[in-house]
Order: C-alpha cells, then structure tokens, then sequence
C-alpha cells in the first residue's frame, strides 16, 4: 500500500496533504446553508448527531462527509438538494487529497473492511522488516526518518484488529505477492508467519488468488472497500501516484460485483493458510 498523494496533489511543507477542492467546495456550501439558517457550530451539530469538531472539519474540507450527515443536512438547512447535488462531486478526481488520512479515519470507525492487492502485502498485514524493506527502495529516495516515521505509522494502524474485535475484515492477495521479496529470506518468512497469525481471528478472512488460475475478476488493479457504521460504503483503488476515492453508489456497486467474483474465483481460506505453511516451509 503506497500512502502517497498524485503529483496533482498540493502538499504542505510539512508534506500534510491540503483539502482537496470537491471537498472544500461541499464544506464552503454546507457553511453558507447554516450562516443561512441562522445555526453556529456549537448549536446546529447535535442537530445533525456529530460533534461540533467535526461539523468544522467538513467545512474546512478536511474531513470527508458521510452520507448520512449530508442528507440530515439537507433537512434540517432546507438546502433544496443543493447540498446532495455537490457531494455528488466530492472525492472524484484523481489523487484525492488528503486520500489516505480521510482513508485512515474510515478504516477506524468501519464495520467491514474489504481489501484486494497485486502490488505488495497490504499495510495493515505488514511487518515492521517487510515495510522498511518496501520503503527503502521508494523514490524519490526518503530520508531515515521519514522512514521510521512511516513505519511507526503503518504499524499503529494494525492496532485495528484488537480494537475492531467486531468489524469483517477480508484481504484477497495475489500468490505473485507472497512470492517477491522485499528482503532477506528470513523478512519473507517472517511476513507469511504474520500474516497467518494476523488472520486467525473468525473476524478475518484471508484469501489467495493463485498464478495458476489465469485471467480473473479484478485485473484492472486493487480494491479497497469499506462500509460505516451508517453502512455506507466507500473506495479507493490506487494506481501509480494517483488514485480515485469513490462515493458514487455505481461505481461501488461495480467493485462489490469484482470482488465478490474474486472470492468465488480465488483459493478457500482454508487452502490459502495451507499454501502459505508450504510456501513458509519452502523458504
């Protein structure tokens, strides 16, 4: 997983993504609709059941609106669809910024977590040597504390699985994926040990899309899904330093049918743990 913004992306000197413009247009207009309605911050949240925090980081753009909070919006403002109409437009340009703090807050609230990848493990399977091994080749080249600073991020997102005892996590990783190493032959033993301790728990599934099995549902690249305890689902699938973070009901739609093919299509959790102790065993 590359937490990295597009080239179209503004940074800051911090290299903190700035808000994107869909999302700073949504907030902009929601402001506008409450200054409107005569409401501050303090006394329109609990009408709309968030904190004041939060009211004010969707109107600075930083913090992606949830489905529910536009449409209880558009209530109690009587913004006449306007609001629905704008966050129509939020997330669909490429390299969303901001993408992977907005990604990282969805990952900690979700009730499902689903996550397809042929390019690397995904962050949240990862150890502490495999993603050094992946940051040590990134270019432009990053300094060392910039790694460690990664590192110790990626790491602190894993504390998910304790704290999520209840969400339905589902990775499905290409078999190509287990085989490259990003290190020595004892980093790659280590990672497939991980990852088999990792996804013991009943609340994860863990799959294996064998070479063998040729052409499949999701070629085009991955996929990344979850769903908010409103059940509202949002994506992301990433590309070379780029991206699009989806919120549109067809195009989600699209990759719910591309994933759900790639489970039938992929080996059973119970063959795929099978084959990581032969590939653990052959290393």
């Amino acid at each position: 997983m590359t937490e990295t913004t597009s080239t179209n992306t503004a940074t800051t000197t911090t290299g903190e993504p700035e808000p994107s413009d869909s999302m700073k247009a949504f907030g902009a207009a929601h402001k506008a609709f409450r200054k409107r309605a005569g409401y501050t911050q303090e006394d329109y949240a609990p009408l709309v059941g968030y904190q004041p925090g939060t009211v004010a980081s969707i109107e600075q753009g930083r913090r992606f609106p949830p489905r529910v909070f536009v449409e209880r919006a558009e209530e109690v403002l009587d913004a006449f669809g306007a609001l629905k109409g704008v966050y129509k437009h939020v997330g669909r340009e490429k390299g969303l910024a901001s993408w992977f703090r907005q990604w990282a807050e969805l990952e900690e609230q979700a009730i499902s977590l689903y996550t397809f990848e042929n390019r690397v493990g995904p962050g949240l399977l990862q150890t502490e040597a495999y993603a050094r091994g992946l940051f040590s080749v990134r270019l432009p080249v990053l300094a060392d504390p910039e790694i460690e600073a990664m590192i110790t991020a990626r790491l602190e997102r894993q504390s998910l699985f304790a704290e999520r005892p209840n969400t339905v996590f589902s990775f499905i990783l290409e078999e190509h994926v287990l085989r490259r190493a990003a290190g020595e032959g004892r980093v790659m033993r280590q990672q497939i040990d991980h990852i088999l301790e990792a996804t013991a728990p009943r609340n994860l599934g863990f799959q294996v899309m064998p070479m063998s099995h040729g052409a499949h549902a999701c070629l085009d690249g991955p996929i990344r899904l979850a769903e908010s305890p409103e059940n509202e689902w949002f994506a992301y699938c990433e590309a070379q330093r780029g991206g699009r973070f989806a919120v549109d009901p067809k195009t989600i739609s699209v990759l719910h049918m591309r994933y759900a093919k790639l489970r039938s299509q992929a080996l059973t959790p119970e063959d795929s743990r099978s084959l990581l102790e032969q590939m653990r065993g052959a290393l």
